[in-house]
């Protein structure tokens, strides 16, 4: 297909977009099968689509971008040219532009904010985008929550209800969509060799790495990081319960047994 034409079929499956998998999965392989010649092009019209399409059309591609940047990223793993994340530049470049669309300001933006974040947080812990990009877009959306929670009078009656099929619909697709993140947070490889088709070692017996390493760094290493950072230092409210614990486990002369029925 020419240029013109491969843009003009994805723009139709970009507009037949839902929640499934099917239907993300289906627009998945025709960008990446596309990337080479005309990568540029089908990421104009992601932002083109993002810029004018329903709100709930917004949320269905940034969920389309969550499994673009996976695919891409195991493409990658996958491929001798190592020096290309495919659409993964592109999201980390406009990130600000595309969660401005889909998140507009004011309450019509609402219905997306949270599902917005669930990705966005995604992307950070997996580090599928740089942790300080994502940081920045996730800053300026609380910073507006402080305007959006108290909304103009004016605001109010220029506000635009969604049709009563649209919020059906948008329950449903909801429930897909929150069904699926769940499922994925739990896929975690922990090999270093993606492209191995032996079966990963024990995560203990894995060397450890450091941040330095790039991409041989291991997904239990950044899961470590993650509970490192949000963990709090030892403090006096430990030593009580470890105490506490321990009177229970071992209790002293005297003192009936602890009940283990």
């Amino acid at each position: 297909m020419d240029p013109f034409e491969v843009r003009m079929q994805f723009l139709a499956h970009l507009r037949r977009l839902n929640a499934s998998q099917h239907s993300i999965q289906r627009v998945v392989g025709f960008a990446v099968k596309y990337f080479p010649p005309c990568g540029e092009d089908l990421w104009d019209c992601i932002v083109e689509e993002c810029q004018k399409g329903s709100i709930n059309a917004r949320i269905n591609i940034l969920y389309f971008l969550d499994s673009l940047c996976e695919t891409c990223l195991l493409v990658k793993s996958h491929s001798s040219a190592q020096d290309s994340n495919l659409y993964v530049n592109f999201v980390a470049r406009d990130l600000g532009k595309i969660v401005e669309n889909v998140v507009p300001k004011g309450r019509q933006g609402l219905p997306n904010l949270i599902s917005t974040k669930q990705i966005l947080e995604s992307w950070r812990s997996k580090r599928v985008i740089d942790p300080q990009i994502v940081d920045d877009v996730l800053s300026s959306l609380n910073a507006r929550n402080i305007a959006t929670d108290a909304p103009s009078r004016s605001s109010r009656g220029h506000d635009v209800s969604l049709p009563r099929n649209e919020i059906f619909k948008r329950i449903e697709e909801d429930r897909e969509r929150h069904k699926r993140l769940r499922e994925r947070r739990w896929v975690q490889p922990v090999t270093r060799n993606l492209s191995s088709h032996q079966q990963p070692p024990l995560a203990s017996f894995l060397p450890l790495t450091s941040p330095g390493d790039g991409a041989e760094e291991l997904m239990i290493d950044i899961e470590f990081e993650n509970e490192w950072e949000t963990t709090s230092d030892w403090n006096e409210d430990d030593e009580e319960a470890a105490t506490e614990e321990a009177g229970l486990c071992f209790p002293a002369e005297g003192q009936g047994a602890m009940d283990l029925s």
